[in-house]
C-alpha cells in the first residue's frame, strides 16, 4: 500500500490527466485493492468492514481521489454478493474487474418478453474511466406500466452494466477530487437479460459471507466517513508544515506560535477522539454480526451517528486550523491547495451533509 508511487508528484499528474494514473491503477489491481469485499473464494481480498475502513482511510490520507476511487469502486463490488449465480460467473474471477456505479434512480428498465430495456443516465460514478462495469439504479416497468413496491412507491431495482453498453458523459467539472473521474452515464434503449438485475437487501444475498449481512446504509456512511478523516490528517499535516516552514522567514511571536501549536493540538485531539468512538461503534457491530447473526437497531444508530459526528469533526478541525496555512493554501500549483480542494469537495458527499438526526 505504501507504494513510492503514491505520492505527490504521481497525486498531481492523476489530477492534471482527470484520472488515476496508470501506474496506480496497475498498483491497485496488483493489491486487490478494488476488491476489498469480494470473497477470497472468486479472487477478492474478503476484508471485514473495520479492516477495509483502515485499508481506505490510509490510501485517503495518500491521496484524496487514489482512496475515494478504491472506496467508491470496492463499495460497487460489494454487489457481487447480491448478483446471480450465473451473472457472478461471468464476472469473476478477473483480476482487473472494477465496477463503477451511482447511487441516483436515473433510469427506467421495462420489462418486456422476459428481457429489460433500459434508458436513462446517473451522475457521479466515480472511477468511471476505469470500470469493467457499471451499477445503475433503474425504476422497474412492465409492459409499459411502473411496478409499485409494497408502500405504493416506484419499484427500484439495480442493474449491472457492461463497460461497451454505457456512454461516458464528461460530466465532473468540480474544483477538486479530479483524478477520481466522476463522471456520469447513459444507456439509451439497452436491452439486457432479466440476470442483470439485483437487489441490495441482506434478504437478496446470493453469497454466505458475512459481509453481505451487513445494511448497505450503514456500510456507505462508514465508508465515506473513513475517506474523509483520511484527507483531513493528511491535510493537517500539510498546513502544519506550511506554517513552522512559514516560521522561518517570518519568524512569528511567541503568543502566535503558542496560539497556534494550541490549534494544532486541539485539531489532533478531537479526530483521534472520533476515530476511536468511529472504529468502536463499527466493530462493535461488526461483533454482534459475527455472535448473533444480525445488527441491532441501536447499534446501526451508532454506527450512523459516529459516522456522522466523525465528519463533521473533520470539518471543524480543518476549518480551526486552516488560516495558519496563509496564501499557500491558496497556490494552485501546491499540494496543499490540492488537498485542500478534494477535502472541501468531498465533504459535502450528500450523505454526510447533515449530523445524524434520529427518525
Amino acid at each position: 500500500m505504501h507504494s513510492n508511487l503514491f505520492d505527490a508528484q504521481h497525486a498531481a499528474k492523476s489530477e492534471s490527466q482527470g484520472s488515476l494514473i496508470d501506474e496506480w491503477i496497475q498498483e491497485i489491481h496488483r493489491g486487490k485493492y478494488f476488491q476489498l469485499f469480494v470473497p477470497k473464494s472468486l479472487g477478492g481480498l474478503g476484508l471485514s468492514l473495520p479492516e477495509a475502513l483502515q485499508v481506505e482511510r490510509d490510501l485517503a490520507r495518500l491521496d484524496g481521489s487514489l482512496g475515494w476511487t478504491v472506496t467508491l469502486c470496492s463499495g460497487a463490488l460489494w454487489f457481487v454478493g447480491f448478483l446471480e449465480d450465473s451473472l457472478r460467473r461471468e464476472v469473476f474471477p478477473d483480476p482487473k474487474v472494477c465496477f463503477a456505479g451511482s447511487g441516483f434512480v436515473g433510469g427506467k428498465a421495462d420489462l418486456h418478453q422476459g428481457k429489460y430495456r433500459i434508458n436513462g443516465s446517473w451522475t457521479y460514478a466515480s472511477g468511471a474511466l476505469h470500470a469493467s462495469h457499471f451499477t445503475a439504479n433503474c425504476e422497474i416497468w412492465e409492459g409499459g406500466r411502473p411496478l409499485l413496491d409494497e408502500d405504493g412507491k416506484a419499484l427500484v431495482k439495480a442493474f449491472l452494466l457492461k463497460r461497451e453498453e454505457v456512454e461516458i458523459l464528461d460530466g465532473w467539472n468540480y474544483m477538486g477530487m479530479i483524478a477520481t473521474g466522476s463522471h456520469a452515464f447513459e444507456v439509451k434503449d439497452l436491452t439486457v437479460p432479466q440476470n442483470r438485475c439485483f437487489q441490495i437487501d441482506p434478504a437478496h444475498t446470493t453469497l454466505p459471507d458475512m459481509v453481505f449481512q451487513y445494511p448497505f446504509l450503514q456500510l456507505a456512511e462508514a465508508t465515506l466517513a473513513a475517506n474523509i478523516l483520511g484527507i483531513s490528517q493528511h491535510l493537517n499535516e500539510l498546513i502544519e508544515s506550511s506554517f513552522w516552514r512559514r516560521n522561518e522567514y517570518r519568524s512569528f511571536s511567541n503568543e502566535q506560535i503558542t496560539y497556534a501549536e494550541e490549534k494544532f493540538r486541539n485539531s489532533q485531539a478531537v479526530l483521534e477522539e472520533l476515530e476511536v468512538g468511529f472504529n468502536q461503534a463499527v466493530g462493535e457491530s461488526w461483533r454482534m454480526l459475527e455472535q448473533v447473526g444480525e445488527i441491532n437497531v441501536e447499534s446501526l444508530q451508532t454506527v450512523s451517528k459516529c459516522s456522522r459526528e466523525l465528519v463533521q469533526g473533520c470539518r471543524e478541525s480543518v476549518f480551526g486550523v486552516y488560516p495558519l496555512a496563509g496564501l499557500d493554501a491558496a497556490k494552485m500549483e501546491t499540494e496543499l491547495n490540492r488537498v485542500w480542494r478534494d477535502f472541501a469537495t468531498v465533504s459535502q458527499h450528500a450523505l454526510v451533509i447533515f449530523p445524524y438526526l434520529h427518525q
